[in-house]
């Protein structure tokens, strides 16, 4: 997993405010400078970990599966996690 460049990071920020913005969600008591800042944040730890995450994986999916399907699958379950109606915008049918 690749950290994402700057530029990637402000589209990540710009989707989640208008992912908010369409639901009507206010953003409480940070600010969408705080919540670029926690995108930062939140790539930096993935960085961080990913030699966590994937020794936390089991064999054979973690010899055999390629970076991208890792973070697919990390993607997928944090998704999950939200809602199986977010998880849908991902990977279409869950049920």
């Amino acid at each position: 997993m690749a950290e994402l460049t700057t530029e990637d990071r402000q589209r990540v920020w710009r989707g989640l405010v208008r992912y908010w913005s369409n639901l009507r969600e206010t953003l409480g008591a940070f600010s969408k400078a705080d919540l670029l800042a926690a995108v930062n944040d939140t790539d930096a730890w993935i960085e961080d970990n990913q030699v966590s995450f994937n020794a936390a994986l089991p064999n054979p999916f973690k010899a055999q599966a390629t970076l991208t399907q890792k973070t697919l699958l990390f993607c997928c379950v944090a998704a999950m996690r939200v809602s199986p109606a977010f998880a849908r915008l991902l990977l279409g049918e869950v049920d």
